[in-house]
């Protein structure tokens, strides 16, 4: 059986778990293969709310086995604490697979990204502070920390320190902080090495031979389309590729194997953090968006921004992603407006841009252009096939569907588990 990637289509935050486990009763591994503890799945089973960070949402699905690509960077503190207390709920976690090819974020990347942000100042990226950007940086410039290095404490010990002679100094002379003690850092990751051994294995050969054996795989990105570091809004970006490229560079499975791409849009847009955001709204509408939606970041607790649907974003996101499928989450949010505005191209220098401008500059300056298109009152959380929608319901997502560029092959009208419309299956 192929593989499928399910991925945000706009800034994050789209409801990606959701989705993901909408499909994980029936697909065999549910794979993460970027990003670390600084995205966020919600995912409601029946009375139960679950804020995922690190894991991947299959973990809640029986049956399912949940798998941490080489592409992810791990936090084993955050990593043992999430298995804790799923498993305090009664989540079985024993199926959990890690890449021994994964890299750690150690104390000190920790260190390192909080004090370089507050150093920026006015021009901080809006980081989480969890370390992210700065373990990314240390496996491209090799000198990274990777989950099989806990096993052998040596070449642990070598890593770290050549990894600290260079941020210490940094720390040091030029933020004014104490040097970090290369034992104290070993003696740390040490300690998490019996603990995570019995998840850590051989992924990439896991996930391709579960292919051979016609097994369904499906590969969830973390954060958003444009927050890739290389297709986002760079340099207000995430540091790794949730885009659909990332899925096999992430996780070792080929792009030949892989044959759908799913990406997950709210029928409105949302941001967390710093950078350009054309439909932001500042006013009324965007603290109704806000407060109805529940607009909070799952792992930061930072109220997201909230703007209009934007369909240029759409586009560019089935361009750089090659998508076949939508999954638009939270129409439901949208019930009670008499008329709903939808970005369908900027304006900048005065000229309409119905495509993503490649400038940062022309970006930063865009203008909305709005279509507006009919609301509707009625309730539909309890729909359970798409003409059991309200007509102006329809006609909204058919003009999302068309101005996109993918068919919109379901709908989240709730946050439940069951609160879902599918018009076509992903499998």
């Amino acid at each position: 059986m192929p593989a499928l990637v399910l991925l945000g289509a706009q800034w994050g935050d789209e409801g990606k778990g959701k989705a993901t486990d909408l499909l994980g009763g029936s697909v065999d591994y549910v794979v993460r293969y970027q990003g670390g503890n600084n995205a966020g799945h919600t995912v409601v089973v029946g009375d139960q709310k679950y804020a995922l960070h690190l894991l991947p949402s299959g973990i809640l699905s029986p049956g399912c086995t949940p798998v941490i690509g080489n592409g992810v960077v791990v936090d084993p503190s955050v990593l043992l604490s999430e298995l804790s207390g799923l498993n305090q709920r009664g989540v079985d976690t024993s199926k959990l697979l890690i890449s021994g090819n994964a890299h750690i974020i150690t104390p000190y990347n920790v260190t390192v990204d909080k004090v370089t942000e507050r150093f920026l100042g006015k021009r901080k990226i809006g980081t989480t502070g969890r370390g992210i950007g700065p373990t990314y940086a240390d496996k491209i410039n090799r000198i990274g920390i990777r989950v099989q290095d806990l096993y052998d404490e040596s070449i642990l010990t070598q890593k770290v320190e050549a990894a600290l002679e260079v941020k210490n100094q940094i720390l040091t002379k030029l933020y004014n902080r104490r040097a970090i003690a290369v034992g104290q850092v070993v003696e740390e990751l040490l300690g998490y090495a019996e603990k995570i051994e019995p998840y850590v294995a051989d992924t990439v050969l896991i996930l391709n031979q579960a292919l051979d054996d016609d097994k369904v795989v499906l590969f969830e990105g973390g954060q958003g389309t444009l927050l890739d570091i290389d297709h986002g809004t760079y340099p207000f970006v995430t540091s790794s590729n949730p885009t659909a490229g990332g899925a096999c560079t992430g996780s070792g499975v080929g792009p030949t194997k892989i044959s759908r791409v799913i990406g997950i849009l709210k029928a409105y847009t949302t941001r967390v953090g710093s950078g350009p955001f054309p439909t932001e709204l500042f006013d009324e509408d965007g603290e109704a968006l806000r407060r109805i939606g529940g607009e909070r970041g799952v792992t930061t607790g930072r109220d997201r921004r909230c703007g209009w649907f934007d369909a240029v974003i759409a586009r560019y996101a089935t361009r750089v992603n090659g998508l076949t499928d939508f999954f638009l989450t939270k129409l439901d949010v949208l019930t009670g407006w008499d008329e709903i505005p939808v970005c369908v191209a900027y304006e900048i220098d005065g000229k309409r841009v119905e495509e993503l401008p490649y400038s940062q500059t022309d970006f930063h300056h865009a203008k909305p252009i709005y279509e507006y298109l009919p609301g509707w009152h009625e309730d539909i959380t309890k729909a359970k096939t798409f003409a059991d929608l309200p007509k102006n319901a329809q006609n909204y997502v058919k003009a999302l569907e068309e101005m996109s560029g993918a068919p919109i092959s379901a709908i989240g009208v709730g946050p439940g588990r069951d609160e879902t419309i599918e018009i076509n299956s992903f499998l």
